[in-house]
């Protein structure tokens, strides 16, 4: 069904369309087979290549160091959440307290890529749960959101994939995940439009209720610490 979405567009029209292609990230099979020093190796040649291109001296005291800047990067820092290595062992603990009530991480800051134009998405995520037996490490949602954001993404794949994460660390349906932000493939090229925002939202189990949902949005909507 996708393919056939896709017949007949040209790259920028995929682009421009926002298409995403899969639930998980495109990886090929071969993916890790090179080592992080080899591939930066690689990126720092290649990258070098395209500034060369461009017309930019290599000499430069400014500019030599700018293709090792980038592929160290890419490869160690926006582009890590590429590699399962890096994913955040995630612990979860027995809910002694027997809290049955929403927990709310909001305003987790969100640093991203578009997969089509490799230019930043920057925004926050909100990443909600009821808890039942199990509960989850506060700093441990902000790791996650950030290891799924540190690849190329459509933002729609980016939600999902925080969901399936936590309905699968915690072991219930009852996951809420909510981002807005702002993409400079938008912003910054194209239509350059800087004012607005794109906002997704993943709902499971107890929050696919409308008054439950509507709880859930009025808490990450107020800043109740401030009442």
């Amino acid at each position: 069904m996708i393919q056939e979405k896709l017949n007949g567009l040209d790259a920028d029209e995929i682009g421009d369309l926002h298409v995403a292609t899969s639930y998980d990230t495109p990886l090929r099979e071969d993916a890790f087979l090179l080592d992080d020093a080899t591939k930066m190796k690689l990126i720092e040649e290649y990258f070098g290549k395209i500034m060369h291109t461009l017309g930019l001296d290599l000499n430069d005291d400014s500019l030599k160091g700018t293709p090792h800047r980038v592929a160290k990067m890419y490869v160690k820092e926006i582009f890590s959440g590429l590699n399962p290595a890096n994913k955040p062992k995630v612990k979860v603990f027995d809910n002694k307290y027997q809290y049955g009530e929403m927990l709310i991480e909001k305003n987790i800051t969100l640093y991203s890529s578009c997969e089509h134009h490799f230019l930043p998405i920057i925004g926050k995520a909100h990443v909600g749960y009821i808890a039942n037996d199990k509960v989850i490490g506060l700093s441990k949602i902000n790791r996650i959101v950030d290891y799924f954001a540190r690849r190329p993404q459509v933002q729609e794949r980016l939600s999902r994939q925080i969901f399936e994460e936590m309905k699968k660390d915690l072991g219930t349906e009852d996951v809420a995940v909510v981002i807005e932000s702002k993409h400079l493939c938008v912003s910054s090229r194209g239509v350059q439009d800087t004012d607005s925002s794109t906002i997704t939202a993943e709902y499971g189990g107890k929050f696919k209720d409308n008054e439950v949902r509507k709880e859930f949005l009025a808490y990450i909507n107020q800043d109740y610490l401030k009442e």
